[in-house]
């Protein structure tokens, strides 16, 4: 069974030290643009962990920017990761400053397509559809077997299942224990950076942590650019974290179609906290409160003051308030205007994620919910 009336799943990767990322950007945006959903992973990767988000993503293919000369060192490498990984019907596709000389050997080794600065855009979204439409999906049995199993990659299949809406037979996941917890929040204010670093600290706490990260969908093409993972992405895989991106669809609110059963696969496969993230929300962007136990509303310095703060809607529904990014200046101000709106009931964290500043309490308090 093909993918092929969903939009296709690309993994865009710049790895090693290569310095700028304009071309690859140029190329989510196309992609995107033609109906597919991109999941770009950022500058400075490593083999290990762009084949660990492939897997985890459960992508249809996994394009490679490279412009330091390293394609003969670092393509073997993918080979190898990606056979451990047990993802070879993953396609590679590699892009950049590659003699032509150099094409056979990596046609030799198992690369599908090798293109060059010079390439046309439309050959290339021509090939990505072509390599996405050769994806077959794994019989329903088999994910189950995997999941009941405790693979990730049978889980990350299933989830790709169920977001399809493909019938799944009456398979039902096992309840679990999971504490479900909203991340939501205006564009802008750190979600991912904070989720990346929140989840982390879990991690050292002996959780086990799963993401769900939403980004919206091109009301044009239907594609989307899914970036959450960039900013949840540094160096090795880590262990016990699981991250999966998801399109918005159609769905309004804020979440994405099937999230309530997604949430209730990752539950059942024994994560203890399930970070949703929502699109980057506004006032009526509540659809979260269905989904979570627990809700963390971020918030940025300059970000309202004591009347915007006590408007109906999403201000409502926060379990906690995290004001993030709070190396810029108003801090303290935004702060007293929110506790002064919201009451002393409900926390409120001060956090500068990028410099890892005030995540130890934000986790510790996750921890005990």
């Amino acid at each position: 069974m093909t993918n092929m009336k969903h939009c296709p799943r690309v993994l865009l990767a710049k790895i090693g030290l290569d310095g700028h990322d304009r071309g690859v950007k140029v190329l989510a945006r196309s992609f995107r643009d033609a109906g597919m959903e991109v999941i770009y992973t950022g500058l400075w990767q490593t083999v290990k962990s762009t084949m660990y988000a492939a897997m985890q993503e459960d992508v249809d293919v996994v394009g490679v920017s490279l412009l330091s000369a390293a394609h003969m060192t670092v393509m073997p490498e993918m080979i190898r990761i990606r056979k451990e990984l047990g993802v070879e019907h993953i396609p590679l596709v590699l892009g950049g400053i590659v003699p032509e000389s150099d094409y056979p050997a990596l046609i030799d080794m198992g690369v599908s397509a090798v293109f060059n600065p010079g390439s046309s855009l439309d050959s290339i979204v021509e090939k990505m559809r072509e390599l996405a439409a050769q994806h077959q999906r794994v019989p329903l049995d088999q994910m189950v077997a995997g999941y009941e199993g405790y693979d990730d990659l049978a889980l990350a299949k299933l989830i790709t299942a169920i977001q399809r809406g493909e019938k799944l037979d009456g398979f039902t996941p096992p309840k679990g224990n999971a504490t479900i917890v909203g991340i939501t929040g205006s564009p802008g204010v750190g979600k991912s950076s904070f989720i990346s670093k929140l989840g982390g600290k879990l991690c050292d706490m002996g959780k086990k942590v799963a993401v769900v990260a939403i980004d919206p969908s091109s009301p044009v093409s239907g594609g989307a650019l899914l970036g959450d993972r960039l900013r949840m992405m540094a160096g090795e895989p880590r262990e016990n974290f699981f991250v999966r991106s998801l399109s918005s669809g159609v769905v309004q609110g804020g979440l994405g179609p099937h999230c309530q059963e997604i949430v209730g696969v990752l539950s059942g496969y024994g994560f203890d906290h399930i970070l949703v993230e929502t699109v980057g929300a506004g006032q009526s962007d509540v659809a979260i409160r269905e989904l979570a136990d627990h809700i963390l509303l971020l918030l940025m310095p300059g970000g309202g003051d004591a009347v915007q703060f006590a408007k109906a809607g999403i201000m409502e529904i926060a379990t906690c308030f995290v004001l993030n990014k709070c190396d810029l200046p108003g801090a303290d101000s935004t702060e007293a205007q929110l506790v002064s709106s919201v009451g002393e009931d409900r926390p409120v964290f001060k956090t500068t994620a990028i410099r890892d500043e005030g995540i130890d309490q934000v986790a510790g308090w996750v921890a005990k919910l």
